[in-house]
């Protein structure tokens, strides 16, 4: 498959996507919904892509070269994806924490082990997760960002948060927390 094609696939899906539940007149008379739709897809693939490059940085790959992916300058790319965002700011207020540094070998690990002690994963950033601290476990649960959650969400699951490509999922136990 051509690029080209790989692109039109993409720009069929995500369209297909956005207009996803609405009927054919709603679609022809419905301009600012899917205006609003859309607006709303381009702030989600926005925050992929952050969080893709973020990925990229924390598996050791260079501003140099994710500018060229990009088709930007290394500077470009730092400027534009290098400062901090969202969920990788600093906790505020409550019992917050970092939990960190943590990869993808040894997260899950050091989130069990937290978990037990009543944290449980709000936030992360390159290479930590912020967990708040309530009074019971937490069991924690990373998977593949594959799509809806639905499964997981009938297990008593909850979407502690995307950092793709991650999902975060996280469970309350009922069980009192352990002190440290």
């Amino acid at each position: 498959m051509t690029a080209e094609q790989e692109a039109a696939d993409r720009a069929q899906a995500l369209g297909a996507a956005i207009i996803a539940g609405l009927d054919g007149d709603e679609q022809a008379q419905d301009h600012l919904e899917i205006v609003r739709r859309t607006a709303h897809a381009a702030t989600d693939v926005e925050a992929l892509l952050h969080q893709a490059v973020q990925a990229a940085r924390a598996a050791g790959h260079s501003w140099a070269t994710l500018g060229a992916e990009l088709g930007m300058t290394r500077q470009a790319a730092q400027q534009r994806f290098g400062g901090r965002r969202g969920a990788a700011e600093a906790p505020t207020g409550g019992e917050e924490r970092w939990l960190g540094p943590v990869t993808a070998f040894d997260e899950m690990t050091e989130l069990e082990i937290a978990g037990r002690q009543g944290w449980r994963t709000v936030g992360a950033g390159m290479l930590k997760h912020r967990v708040r601290r309530t009074d019971t476990q937490w069991e924690h649960r990373r998977i593949a960002w594959t799509g809806a959650v639905r499964r997981w969400e009938a297990e008593g699951w909850e979407v502690a948060l995307r950092s793709f490509p991650w999902v975060y999922l996280v469970r309350d136990t009922g069980r009192p927390a352990e002190r440290e």
